[in-house]
């Protein structure tokens, strides 16, 4: 039943730039701002996303591991869906796309984790992907009553429970394991995933240490693109590469998130990204998010701080691209030429401003030949 990734899961096509979702999962999906048609959280609403997303042939379907929300008027990533269940049943219901789940070292068990994966791996035909997340969300850690852990060592354990995983996913015997933080007796895994050597897997590692465990260990990096410059884009994307090529003789994959707001003019965009920001958007939420993150008006001057808020409620800080058809798609060349492999999507009205953008914007991507 085994077969090789590159057969089975579509992050490693030839396309030029590949595309995927992003927070499908969650209730706001990565809008913070209570505008009409936002996307409600409903498993008829996220399997619409991900079929739609499926007839356009995206490369993955990214959901975010949130286990509460943000607070402020409107709670936003509040109610939400699990991501190996949700990815289970989006697995059953997609034909082609990549099908990821996100885990939290910190409160996933590997042992569960590779076995969950496995079973997504053979719903889905070979399309898993597992992204891997350090765990950042003190209030959420809390929850499970878990204790957390230094940056620099959490990605500590992160190295120790892939390893678990990987092994369980790839060798057919028995094994133990006592390290630091695990201990695995008589490890056993079968059936094991369709992929071979295993699952695709992706990080967002953005500190030093996050950049170095990307790198060494993933095949997809997720950044973010903290600047409007292009150069400084540029040069932040052939980082990742550079440090995978010399350090760790790997070739790495590099993605990243844009939010998507479309109009037939540039000005009517615009004048909808006010309204979604300066109208609706819920700035006590957006707050407490980047305050959470450890981003405070001690590390952003209060124009940059601003600015930063206004990413996060209109996108989850994803890159903006406004205006008309041929704006979007220019400006989706302009992250391919700055090195990116792939963006994950969002829009402000989900579904609807998504079915306008694979009837509309999408040929457009193709007569380009960014698909």
């Amino acid at each position: 039943m085994r077969d090789e990734r590159r057969l089975t899961n579509p992050v490693f096509n030839n396309r030029k730039l590949k595309l995927g979702t992003f927070q499908s999962n969650l209730d706001y999906g990565c809008l913070m701002a209570d505008v009409e048609g936002r996307l409600k959280i409903s498993w008829p609403n996220t399997v619409a996303l991900a079929k739609l997303a499926d007839e356009m042939g995206f490369e993955a379907l990214v959901p975010v591991a949130r286990w509460r929300g943000f607070g402020g008027k409107l709670n936003p990533q509040g109610p939400g869906f699990e991501t190996y269940t949700w990815a289970s049943g989006i697995a059953a219901s997609t034909e082609q796309a990549g099908v990821v789940a996100t885990s939290h070292c910190s409160v996933n068990h590997p042992l569960v984790a590779a076995k969950q994966g496995t079973v997504i791996d053979h719903i889905s035909g070979g399309r898993f992907i597992l992204n891997i997340v350090t765990g950042w969300n003190k209030p959420e850690i809390d929850m499970f009553g878990a204790e957390m852990l230094p940056h620099e060592e959490r990605y500590d354990v992160a190295e120790e429970w892939l390893a678990i995983v990987k092994r369980l996913w790839s060798e057919d015997e028995e094994f133990d394991h006592e390290g630091k933080y695990y201990k695995i007796v008589k490890g056993y895994l079968q059936p094991k995933p369709i992929q071979q050597p295993f699952p695709a897997i992706m990080n967002a590692g953005g500190s030093e240490r996050g950049r170095h465990f990307a790198c060494k260990h993933c095949d997809l990096v997720f950044t973010a693109l903290g600047s409007p410059d292009f150069e400084k884009n540029k040069a932040q994307i052939e980082s990742y590469r550079k440090l995978a090529r010399e350090e760790y003789g790997r070739e790495v994959a590099i993605w990243s998130s844009a939010n998507i707001i479309q109009a037939e003019t540039e000005q009517e965009a615009r004048r909808y990204y006010d309204y979604i920001v300066k109208e609706k958007g819920d700035w006590e939420a957006v707050t407490y998010a980047l305050s959470t993150m450890g981003i405070n008006a001690k590390t952003f001057p209060p124009e940059a701080m601003e600015h930063l808020k206004e990413f996060f409620i209109a996108g989850w800080g994803g890159y903006p691209l406004i205006g008309t058809k041929e704006q979007i798609v220019d400006g989706l060349d302009k992250l391919s030429a700055m090195g990116l492999d792939g963006v994950l999507l969002s829009w402000p009205r989900y579904e609807e401003q998504m079915r306008e953008f694979k009837t509309v914007t999408y040929p457009l991507l193709v007569q380009a030949g960014l698909r």
